[in-house]
């Protein structure tokens, strides 16, 4: 999906004069949803035929859409998305779903791994009432959650909640890196050209941020409380271990509809 250095002159008349075409020459470059990529190339563009051409030149480099377009629809709701910033997956609704399900309505709750706050604006939007903040160690995470109204802080995992606001918390959810390191060259090869192993890289077995995360979630919990998260594979059996040990029970596995594996949903049952 890599466009010639000279494709940009040609590509000027191809994308102004034949609409179809641009939607074809995105599916046979390996895009999976064409008609909505230049669809939202277009509006961009806004009928201008070289900023059109610019955009085009960058997804057919590979480039996230949501960078492009600089937002995304997440459950229903539109959150801005800047350059550099992780991209929310569809896979995650479904998580996001889950949580705003045990969250009550005057509730708390914590967005781990938040990336542009998709996660943490979907429970506003859902509990308006409840109190939601969110984490990431990106800094620039962090700017664009704010930008979606997220109450953000920068830092490794739980580490910069502060315990005294939320300490018998309902809800913790999160997307952190579960990629093992080695299959990341697997991921889809354009993956790296814009993204960073920051985003994935889970260690030896996606695991490492994982444990972690349960280890560290009972100080902020409630008895009663959920922790969602997302993961993939073999995992939910590598990680059930730690969360017995850590006080968690009611451990549900979620699947999307080909019944893959796609994350945990526990409760925590008040031991330290």
């Amino acid at each position: 999906m890599t466009a010639s250095a000279d494709a940009a002159p040609a590509l000027l008349g191809f994308v102004s004069s034949a609409p179809d075409e641009l939607i074809e020459r995105l599916r046979n470059a390996g895009f999976l949803t064409p008609e909505r990529d230049a669809r939202a190339l277009r509006d961009v563009a806004a009928g201008d035929l070289r900023l059109l051409d610019t955009l085009v030149a960058r997804r057919l480099e590979g480039e996230p859409l949501e960078w492009i377009t600089g937002e995304a629809v997440f459950c229903g709701i539109e959150v801005r998305v800047d350059s550099g910033v992780y991209v929310p997956r569809r896979q995650t609704e479904a998580l996001a779903r889950r949580a705003a399900a045990r969250l009550p309505s005057t509730g708390l709750a914590i967005d781990v791994c938040t990336g542009c706050g998709a996660i943490a604006a979907y429970l506003s939007a859902t509990h308006p009432r409840a109190r939601v903040c969110a984490t990431d160690v990106d800094p620039h995470a962090i700017a664009c959650a704010r930008t979606n109204g997220v109450d953000a802080h920068l830092g490794d995992l739980l580490e910069p909640v502060p315990l005294d606001r939320w300490r018998d918390t309902d809800v913790i959810v999160a997307v952190v890196p579960y990629v093992p390191t080695g299959a990341l060259p697997l991921l889809q090869r354009d993956t790296f050209t814009f993204e960073r192993t920051l985003s994935y890289d889970g260690g030896t077995d996606g695991t490492l941020l994982l444990r972690r995360l349960i280890a560290t979630s009972p100080r902020l919990l409630k008895p009663g409380g959920a922790l969602l998260f997302e993961l993939g594979g073999d995992q939910a059996t590598l990680v059930d271990d730690d969360l017995r040990r850590f006080g968690f029970s009611d451990v549900s596995v979620l699947t999307d509809e080909d019944g893959d594996v796609r994350g945990i949903e526990a409760t925590f049952g008040g031991c330290a």
